[in-house]
């Protein structure tokens, strides 16, 4: 079973890699980690902040994006080109493939989240007094060891980019050692990200299991916003809202969710919360995550084995 997964799982990376919106949205975002150095040089000795605090918004924007638009469309996509039926009609069970799908949705994001924060922690370390010929010169040599090998091995074009990612960001986190805070902040914040994006791609593919890649963008996006008012919605004042509405905010707030808690206040990401254990904060929303993605590709799987494609 393992071993039809991961085939599964594989082959959406690659799948996801052609995608010329993936390359869009990963050169935007890109784009937005440099542009934080423009915003960060016009800030009075906080430009390190800057750089973290928009990193983790940006990560978190675009890692959404991908999510949202691989997960609602990679499924339509292999009916429309009839690769789904040759794959179906292996040894492989729908509810194999469905996860197979999520999961290689998951690695291509995390590919993207970890070369975007390996960036960004770059530029932290030029920003935060580390030397800028050292950051400069091991960014660049990266990138030329991935254009190096991606010519002499041809595999390496689709997944060396794995392994390139990882490597970025571990440089990155060993060189950003010069501001401690900013690091914790692009850490903690990118890996609460990369949780989200699990639950918002398990969403994407539960919709699309049953419907169009448009109307599973668009119910994504719906539980995408629910989940992130989700407290907001719990406490609806009973002085300006008509009771059904307070008691319909109410049912929402339980039925989706709660995505506020990825999207914590800096103080929590700094460790400025006493009162806060950050290490049992991100385990609890790691346990959350997993709670809901399982639960929504149980559900996605009985549904898919029951459609009919004619």
């Amino acid at each position: 079973m393992l071993d039809r997964v991961f085939a599964i799982a594989l082959n959406t990376y690659r799948e996801s890699l052609r995608a010329r919106i993936l390359i869009g949205l990963t050169v935007v975002a890109f784009a937005v980690a440099f542009y934080s150095i423009i915003v960060g040089a016009f800030t009075l000795r906080q430009s390190a902040r800057v750089v973290s605090d928009l990193g983790v918004a940006s990560i978190s924007l675009f890692g959404l994006a991908v999510a949202i638009i691989i997960g609602a469309t990679s499924l339509q996509r292999e009916l429309e080109q009839k690769t789904l039926f040759p794959i179906l009609a292996r040894p492989i069970r729908r509810g194999e493939y469905l996860i197979g799908k999520y999961l290689g949705t998951l690695l291509t994001i995390a590919v993207f989240v970890f070369a975007d924060t390996g960036l960004l922690l770059l530029i932290t370390a030029g920003i935060g007094g580390r030397s800028l010929e050292l950051t400069i010169g091991v960014g660049v040599a990266i990138v030329v060891a991935l254009a190096v090998g991606a010519w002499r091995v041809p595999s390496l074009r689709t997944y060396g980019f794995i392994p390139w990612s990882i490597v970025l960001l571990v440089v990155g986190i060993a060189l950003a050692g010069v501001a401690p805070v900013e690091r914790r902040v692009l850490l903690v914040g990118g890996a609460l990200a990369l949780l989200e994006v699990g639950i918002v791609a398990a969403w994407a593919t539960f919709f699309s299991s049953f419907s169009t890649p448009f109307l599973s963008a668009l119910f994504t996006v719906g539980m995408l916003v629910i989940g992130r008012n989700a407290d907001n919605l719990m406490r609806l004042p009973k002085k300006f809202f008509p009771a059904f509405l307070v008691d319909g905010g109410k049912l929402l707030s339980k039925l989706v969710p709660n995505l506020q808690i990825y999207v914590p206040a800096r103080p929590l990401l700094t460790g400025e919360v006493s009162d806060v254990n950050l290490g049992m904060y991100l385990g609890w929303a790691g346990v959350n995550a997993v709670a809901w993605g399982v639960g929504l590709l149980a559900v996605s799987a009985f549904i898919f084995r029951r459609r009919d494609f004619l």
